[in-house]
């Protein structure tokens, strides 16, 4: 049903035109592969990414990082010339950016926060030291508690903030109301409510009834269900290759209408 979370395979007609509504770093690479499948992407981040000055980190007596996404790993990249430590990533794409920061020792959950904590419980050992977690100003998930209940101790430091944006640019408002956005991608249901706010705001909520919503999970799902949509689409797995899946192949744009 149009407007309602559901799991199912490719869509048929194939958009071509897509939103990606990440921030800008994480944008990029997404929009590049895109590019390669044979869509044509769009940028417009809802969320603005500040990160906080402050001394180095102290990580002695730290036995691994945890990262929920890929800002914590380039706000910790930043503060620490430590790369030793084991990093446990809550998705692929966050532990990919942890690489290529130099991070040596990296394991991906490939999944959402309760992937990520259940992880941990297997590969570490609560007396071997306390757990960092580089976080952003606003969390999703009780990682801390799910991971304090199973013994461990764990450091939660904010090192960066990511902050909604209040309005749409004036292009993203021209495409948006002349109907040439086919789909949206949303990977956290804080884009997603930032998203509603804004295209309300604009007076554009009647004009996403021929858009897709791909969704990251459930959750981000229902924080896009207040407006109404030609279909919501939810990945099978929380994580950037699920979400992507859900689009019709390229070879499907060059059949002609």
């Amino acid at each position: 049903m149009t407007g309602q979370p559901q799991r199912t395979g490719p869509f048929p007609a194939g958009p071509r035109r897509i939103l990606i509504t990440r921030p800008r770093e994480d944008s990029e690479a997404l929009a590049a592969e895109l590019r390669g499948r044979g869509f044509e992407p769009v940028i417009q981040p809802l969320l603005e990414i500040r990160y906080l000055p402050g001394p180095p980190l102290e990580l002695d007596g730290v036995q691994a990082i945890l990262f929920t996404s890929a800002n914590g790993v380039r706000a910790t990249a930043a503060r620490t010339a430590r790369r030793d430590l084991p990093a446990l990533a809550v998705g692929d794409a966050t532990a990919r950016c942890a690489r290529e920061a130099g991070f040596v020792r990296v394991e991906s959950a490939r999944g959402d926060v309760g992937s990520l904590a259940r992880l941990v419980a297997d590969r570490l050992d609560p007396a071997a030291g306390r757990l960092y977690h580089a976080a952003g100003s606003a969390v999703a998930g009780d990682l801390a508690g799910d991971l304090g209940r199973a013994g461990f101790s764990v450091e939660r430091q904010v090192l960066y903030a990511a902050e909604p944006v209040t309005e749409l640019p004036p292009g993203t408002v021209e495409a948006l109301y002349a109907g040439t956005i086919d789909a949206v991608l949303f990977f956290s249901p804080r884009t997603a409510q930032s998203f509603v706010k804004v295209v309300q705001k604009a007076g554009l909520a009647d004009r996403l009834g021929e858009i897709l919503a791909f969704c990251l999970s459930e959750a981000v799902g229902t924080a896009v269900r207040t407006v109404g949509w030609r279909d919501i689409l939810i990945a099978c797995r929380p994580d950037q290759a699920a979400l992507l899946d859900l689009i019709a192949p390229a070879r499907t744009l060059s059949q002609p209408d």
